[in-house]
């Protein structure tokens, strides 16, 4: 580049430029302490961001050692990965029409045999050239230069939505899409685009843009409808295809086309069988020969699918279709370099100076890995208490409450201190908007975890006082600290950036002061909580409209329990106020009196009861029989 155009350059993007020089240098540093990391393996070995086990899940080292003998047991009738005659990965059972079932009894000559990576040295390097290739990658995408809207499209993508999902892995998107890569089709580029469209429609330009050229952003989705059945049609169908079905089916979900939704994440699910990604592939490689990159990507997008579907079977209320074996991919990614980057909330003016979002370390690693522990806990919850095919028994929903609940409060324990979030001192600004989510997932499937006993299921009869009121107090708990939580985030980023997980939550913290108003109709704090919660989903509406069923539903019951929803629920603050603005809402939080129900920490815990408490007085009082049942219309599917 001359040296006129990069003046000529700079004179028009001053703060690009030095956005770059920051990113820069940065880069620097880091790549110097990759080169002392270098001369200190140990030190990169021992990581604080690789990933802990899952409790109780088959990475956990004393299962991984009481199962090894079982493993090498199984890798002898495991046939691993192959290369099928259109060259894509995959691999097939010995029922199918590949395998005889002579192909049983063990590897075949000059296929490779199972690989345990406990016994591997190799771990620490693979590490280091992922974290060192993201880096360059990184600064390489900062360099580079794409037309907009689309480059303001992918920033939202990157900033709003890979952080809590990751379904891309991004070093390896942005290099391909310069080079027309594997990993990289313009398929998942329309489907990246048109997922981001409605965050990008808040600025005037971008939105000004989209009208004029691209039909205000519908343009893209269908190019990504058409080029994916076209790739289907071929039968030749890639990782990406599978991350362009996943954000479709994501997408398709919040706009309430549940048919859609559920279709896209079906194929998405039976590609990631087909191409042998269900399979631990480092462990289990067969005769194909993968990357350090490759083998990331496999790892990364499997549980990409296994977190959505989870969030889909719940919000559709449907029985989750992966279930984590002891073939799955490792729970442990390499590449833990997202953890340091900067998080910008992308999109929002800073312009107001009464609100200035500080430079804020990301922690997308360890959140995402957080994530997937905590679906692993929810899955159980889902096949033993929600499972809509097997209609669950009171028994196993007992014996599950008693499983998991430990199980959540050990994952809370454990979670790291930069990603909890405190109800009851909340920071002036909202951390990253994928730790909000986090948390309000965490206190949801508390709510969905409890909720159940207060409809009547599990233990029938127990000794001394009844468990329900601890469940009813452990419930509002949580069902407050999502409110707060979310009221935060309103606070500080606007209504315009909630993505449907976090609606979801306050959906579920609904349900619970649903339930107290029924009870109690006099209950005024109750009444304030489900007032709010109905204010957020209906602005939430105008941006998902699948929220349409969920207050349909609230107001049904209202009604039913004599309510006028019209004079419960007054105007709500717009959903497109500036986040100074936007402090109106804190109104509401001065009536909540959250500490009442947070400040004295969660009630008294036992696997067979819990015992009765006044921490909450009127505001937990005793359920009526009368009242307790209809909580069961929140046993159905948001629809």
């Amino acid at each position: 580049m001359s040296t006129a155009k990069a003046t000529k350059k700079s004179a028009f993007s001053c703060e690009p430029c030095r956005r770059r020089k920051r990113l820069e240098e940065r880069i620097r540093e880091l790549e110097d302490q990759v080169a002392n990391l270098s001369k200190s393996p140990a030190s990169v070995a021992g990581s604080s961001h690789s990933s802990p086990p899952v409790s109780g899940a088959p990475d956990a080292p004393s299962q991984t050692a009481r199962h090894a003998s079982d493993e090498q047991a199984m890798s002898r009738s495991f046939r691993s990965l192959k290369i099928d005659d259109k060259g894509s990965i995959t691999y097939h059972g010995a029922t199918s029409f590949f395998n005889l079932p002579s192909d049983r009894t063990g590897p075949s000559s000059g296929e490779v045999p199972f690989l345990d990576p406990s016994t591997s040295d190799t771990d620490r390097q693979q590490r280091e050239r992922l974290i060192h290739n993201a880096w360059h990658q990184r600064a390489m995408e900062n360099l580079s230069e794409i037309p907009e809207p689309f480059q303001h499209l992918l920033n939202v993508h990157w900033c709003w939505i890979q952080p809590l999902f990751n379904f891309i892995y991004r070093p390896v998107f942005t290099r391909d899409m310069q080079s027309m890569g594997p990993y990289y089709s313009h398929t998942l580029l329309n489907a990246v685009i048109s997922h981001s469209i409605r965050w990008g429609r808040i600025d005037p330009s971008i939105k000004r843009l989209l009208d004029e050229s691209y039909q205000g952003g519908t343009l893209f989705g269908k190019h990504a409808r058409s080029m994916l059945f076209e790739e289907l049609s071929n039968g030749v169908c890639t990782i990406p295809t599978i991350q362009t079905l996943l954000l479709l089916s994501a997408q398709e979900c919040s706009l309430g086309n549940s048919t859609q939704a559920w279709t896209y994440s079906g194929i998405a699910f039976r590609l990631l069988d087909h191409l042998g990604i269900c399979v631990d592939s480092q462990r289990f490689p067969g005769s194909v020969q993968l990357s350090d990159e490759e083998l990331e990507i496999r790892r990364r997008i499997y549980w990409g699918c296994y977190f959505w579907d989870k969030l889909i079977c719940l919000y559709l209320g449907r029985s989750p279709s992966l279930q984590h074996t002891s073939i799955s991919p490792s729970h442990i990614m390499f590449d833990d370099s997202a953890e340091n980057d900067l998080w910008v909330p992308f999109g929002i003016s800073q312009t107001d100076t009464a609100w200035n979002y500080p430079l804020t370390t990301a922690h997308s690693a360890s959140c995402f890995m957080s994530m997937c522990r905590l679906a692993v806990i929810f899955n159980e919850i889902l096949l033993h208490m929600y499972d809509p095919l097997s209609q669950n028994t009171d028994t196993e929903i007992q014996e599950c409450l008693n499983f998991q609940e430990p199980l959540l409060q050990q994952w809370w324990d454990q979670l790291p201190t930069h990603l909890k979030i405190d109800p009851v001192s909340l920071p002036t600004l909202a951390p990253p908007s994928h730790i909000v989510t986090l948390n309000c997932l965490y206190h949801a499937f508390k709510i969905l975890l409890y909720r159940p006993m207060l409809t009547g299921r599990g233990q029938r009869e127990c000794e001394g006082p009844s468990p329900v009121q601890g469940y009813l107090a452990e419930s509002v708990t949580s069902a407050t600290s999502v409110i707060a939580i979310f009221d935060l985030f309103c606070r500080t980023f606007t209504m315009n950036y909630c993505v449907l997980s976090l609606a979801y939550c306050v959906y579920i913290a609904s349900s619970i002061f649903l339930l107290q108003v029924q009870a109690a109709p006099d209950d005024q704090q109750a009444m304030r909580k489900l007032t709010y919660c109905i204010q957020c989903l209906q602005q939430v509406r105008q941006i998902s409209p699948v929220i349409a069923s969920a207050l349909n539903n609230i107001n049904k019951e209202l009604t039913a329990v004599g309510i006028a929803v019209g004079s419960s629920v007054q105007q709500s603050p717009g959903a497109h106020q500036s986040p100074s603005t936007a402090a109106s809402l804190a109104t509401w939080r001065l009536r909540w009196d959250i500490s009442t129900a947070t400040a004295r920490g969660p009630a008294p815990q036992s696997t067979h009861a819990h015992t009765h408490t006044n921490t909450h007085t009127s505001r937990t009082r005793p359920l009526r029989c009368r009242h307790a049942a209809k909580l069961r219309l929140f046993e159905k599917p948001l629809r």
